[in-house]
């Protein structure tokens, strides 16, 4: 087990400080807080009964009851997901690797999180893709045809020098908010007895005001709550009021059990009761995950949330707190409502979600973005990709317009690496056997893949956001997009990915090291405008210190 530190790092002390304090004092003639339940708007006194809790919301079986490391003695209610990592293929057998794509950050902050308590994460909180796609990168913008595009970098691997690295980048196009047009947004949260801890509700409402000030007369805000029963705080305000926005949220408290369900229906109802043609309409659900289902059944939620999906409400969530952190329920809501799932451990992530990455949170501008690659055998002998271990789609699903895949926001950057070994190198994985009918010796007649052109084929499908007919894009790569001296969002995103990996104790670090991957971050981390690269930096040396 590895050994718990203490670590005291003042920043966070701060942070925490300044979430719990920065909710704006409400005004003489505000209502007190109330102690147990929320307000409730008694015009929809039926739909804020009191229901039944029938059962606790039930999550994939590859959820783990966590008894062996320390984090998770701590924090024993807390649930995630465990996903196999891909592994090394070759394309001989397998030649099309199909994934949808994935914009949610969560599980970067949450390292975050468990690293500024001074432990490592569990293993299973960890998803590569995640902690690489928390960062911005200066993608190129697409050149109009489509409203995102995709280039191709390929390198050399910095955890394995036989090795190389293999960068898919996505870019979506940056939009105004103005441009974006006006908002419809309807913020369930819950007021439960579990949400009464400073880094939740207090934080919740502080995250509220902040988006608040940056929203306009055209946008609609209302506020549904849920905890023993579900009601309407506010509904339908113009954004732009503050004040009353403000009002309503220094009415609310927490207490009471949890029954999600009953709120997630009356959010929506609120959501079309006050929907914008041609605008962002969204639920937002902010929680600390402790969620039951209450009188709809998994699927039955499951099957509401895709068919408010369909007609034209997205849900996002925002997870809360420490302790009771239902990951894996929160990310399967916000994938099953087009939505993104962020993580917010401080006052500073609300900002960087809900205001420096506004309109890539709350503007969609595709939907159901798929990657398909095709690995040419004659160039590429084996195949990884890194991260998306629970993204990935069967190769006939890339064509399937009823298969659901992720969305991509304005502004929006994903990256995806494949690790790769080339032809004519000499260098093979561990894990794929000698061939049987096809002679494993002839190694010298190989041809090297520096000799041919066409390395991989990408194919990137996608729907726009009122649309359910896919558009197709593709673009081949090989020789022509190597480079022994890649940019440096290349070098810092691979370091990144390096950190996830020695995080994971994945199988695949090989050579992987803190050291190494620190030295290149600092080597690549740019002009960095909000600080988030210069902190990785400072979480990588606390995960080097917490690991030996």
């Amino acid at each position: 087990m590895k050994k718990l530190f203490i670590v005291t790092i003042a920043v966070m002390f701060i942070l925490s400080a300044v979430a719990s304090g920065c909710s704006k004092t409400a005004t003489s003639e505000a209502p007190a807080m109330e102690e147990s339940k929320p307000s409730v708007d008694t015009s929809r006194d039926e739909a804020a009964e009191e229901k039944e809790v029938l059962g606790e919301f039930q999550f994939s079986q590859n959820s783990k009851d966590y008894t062996d490391s320390e984090a998770e003695a701590v924090y024993p209610n807390e649930g995630y997901d465990g996903y196999r990592e891909s592994e090394f293929t070759t394309p001989m057998d397998d030649p099309l690797s199909t994934l949808s794509i994935d914009v949610d950050t969560a599980s970067y902050s949450n390292i975050r999180r468990y690293l500024s308590e001074g432990m490592l994460p569990p293993v299973d909180a960890v998803r590569v893709e995640e902690c690489i796609n928390y960062f911005s990168y200066d993608y190129p913008q697409p050149d109009g045809k489509h409203p995102l595009d995709a280039y191709v970098t390929i390198s050399t691997c910095p955890w394995n020098e036989d090795r190389y690295l293999a960068r898919v980048a996505i870019q979506g196009e940056f939009i105004s908010k103005r441009e974006a047009g006006p908002s419809n947004l309807v913020f369930l949260l819950d007021v439960s007895g579990s949400m009464n801890d400073r880094n939740k509700l207090p934080l919740v409402k502080s995250a509220m005001e902040l988006l608040s000030d940056n929203l306009s007369e055209d946008d609609k805000v209302s506020i549904v709550v849920y905890a023993g029963a579900s009601g309407v705080v506010l509904e339908g305000c113009d954004g732009d009021d503050t004040k009353k926005i403000e009002r309503a949220l220094d009415k609310l408290s927490a207490g009471g059990s949890t029954a999600g369900g009953a709120g997630i229906e009356l959010a929506y109802e609120i959501a079309e009761d006050n929907f914008i043609e041609g605008g962002n309409n969204r639920v937002i659900l902010c929680t600390d995950g402790d969620f039951n289902v209450g009188p709809s059944s998994t699927e039955e939620l499951e099957k509401l949330i895709e068919e408010k999906r369909d007609g034209g409400v997205f849900l996002s969530v925002l997870g809360f707190g420490t302790g009771n952190v239902k990951d894996n329920m929160m990310e399967t809501l916000a994938d099953k409502g087009n939505g993104n799932y962020a993580y917010i451990d401080n006052l500073m992530e609300a900002k960087k979600v809900l205001i420096d990455d506004m309109t890539s949170t709350l503007y969609t501008i595709a939907k159901d973005v798929k990657i398909q690659v095709e690995f040419n055998p004659e160039a590429i002998k084996e195949y990884r990709l890194i991260g998306y271990d629970n993204r990935l789609l069967n190769p006939e699903d890339f064509n399937d317009d009823k298969k659901d895949a992720g969305e991509v926001g304005a502004g929006h950057s994903v990256t995806v690496f494949y690790e790769l070994i080339l032809t004519g190198t000499g260098e093979n994985s561990a894990n794929i056997d000698d061939l049987i009918f096809q002679d494993n010796e002839d190694k010298e007649e190989e041809v090297s893949a520096f000799d041919i052109d066409e390395w991989m084929y990408v194919k990137i499908r996608y729907k726009l956001p009122d649309e359910d007919e896919s558009k197709l894009f593709t673009k081949m790569a090989g020789v022509d997009n190597f480079t022994y001296h890649p940019d440096d969002d290349f070098l810092f995103a691979s370091a990144v990915a390096e950190f996830a990996l020695l995080l994971k104790d994945s199988e695949y670090a090989s050579d992987a090291s803190y050291d190494s991957l620190i030295e290149r971050a600092k080597e690549s981390k740019g002009d960095d405008e909000f600080g988030y690269r210069a902190q990785f930096i400072q979480l990588a040396d606390m995960a080097k210190t917490l690991d030996d």
